[in-house]
């Protein structure tokens, strides 16, 4: 399989793609939002940056700076189901947001500097998908703010190609303020002048929007942790009423999730067909595959040992590929290291 349809088949591709997930209810004791109550996160405006980048696979990435300077700045999401505050695992999630100096990719902008002409750049754009803890992680540089603008970093998450929610979080204004008055470069520009008060985003309240802000003394940078919580219910454990996909087969999420060293994955075949597994880190770099040829209509599982493998047990999203007398499909998921 071309790895440009690593995208197209794990959703990423736009609408159409695939089907959307069926979400079954799990146990409500799973983790409560500590932020919200498990309330849902507002919607607010993408912007005047957003920029489709589903079909470029370069974008499936957790390290999103190229060559942007900046303090290094983890983000880590939980996106989750407000119907039973569990995790939605195999959700998809965008995120950009400006540099040091207020600018971002992909545009022709006006910040700091005067104009400047980013048009056909990438840098501080990224997508993953949700592991089984309903959660992603993106490396990149804590940015900058531009007037007008409170500092913030934007958002998306998808179910399969629909768009649940485009939304923004910002920072605690003490420790931001630290970052933009000690450090360089961010002391070029200064303090943020605006406050969630004065932002004419965040104005109308951003109690649910504001993510945590730590110092992390192992790189010398800051994390940030924000739970959203989106319409629907989250999963946990085994998913066995997966949607089918171009009615010739149905993708069941790996057990045990998270897994070890092993794991196992169902899947079921409405016709004789040829499959392929095939896993890909969260680079988007396939590194590993395994063919079954002529299986029979029904009920099949698939069992990974990543030793045998020869790579490391690790965050992996597995694409599933049928071929038979019908075409050719295709789904992905993703799969969970302890």
């Amino acid at each position: 399989m071309k790895r440009k349809d690593f995208l197209r088949l794990s959703g990423l591709a736009g609408a159409g793609s695939l089907l959307p997930l069926s979400l079954l209810k799990a146990d409500n004791t799973v983790g409560k939002n500590n932020f919200t109550g498990c309330a849902l996160i507002p919607s607010e405006t993408a912007g005047p940056y957003p920029l489709d980048l589903s079909q470029n696979v370069n974008m499936f990435r957790t390290d999103v700076r190229e060559t942007q300077p900046g303090l290094e700045h983890k983000v880590r999401l939980r996106i989750i189901g407000i119907n039973n505050c569990a995790p939605i695992q195999n959700a998809r999630v965008d995120i950009w947001h400006c540099n040091v100096d207020g600018y971002y990719s992909g545009y022709n902008t006006n910040a700091h500097l005067g104009p400047q002409n980013h048009v056909g750049e990438t840098f501080l754009r990224g997508i993953q998908l949700t592991d089984a803890n309903g959660e992603v992680e993106f490396t990149t540089v804590f940015p900058g703010w531009y007037p007008g603008r409170i500092s913030h970093i934007h958002f998306q998450v998808f179910l399969s190609s629909m768009l649940q929610v485009t939304s923004q979080f910002t920072y605690p204004v003490n420790e931001k303020q630290l970052i933009y008055t000690t450090i360089a470069p961010y002391t070029t520009w200064g303090a943020d002048p605006q406050t969630v008060s004065t932002d004419n985003v965040f104005s109308d309240g951003s109690t649910l929007q504001v993510a945590t802000l730590i110092f992390n003394s192992g790189t010398g940078g800051y994390d940030s942790f924000l739970e959203v919580g989106i319409n629907g219910s989250g999963t946990t454990g085994l998913q066995n009423l997966e949607p089918e996909t171009g009615g010739q087969f149905k993708l069941r999420q790996n057990f045990p999730n998270p897994y070890s060293t092993e794991t196992t994955i169902p899947f079921e075949l409405t016709n004789a067909s040829d499959v392929k597994i095939e896993l890909f880190d969260l680079s988007g770099r396939k590194v590993s595959s395994i063919e079954k040829n002529n299986l029979s209509a029904g009920e099949h599982t698939i069992t990974l040992d990543m030793e045998k493998l020869g790579i490391s047990a690790g965050n992996y999203v597995y694409q599933l590929e049928v071929v038979n007398r019908n075409g050719s499909y295709g789904q992905c998921k993703m799969m969970t290291a302890k």
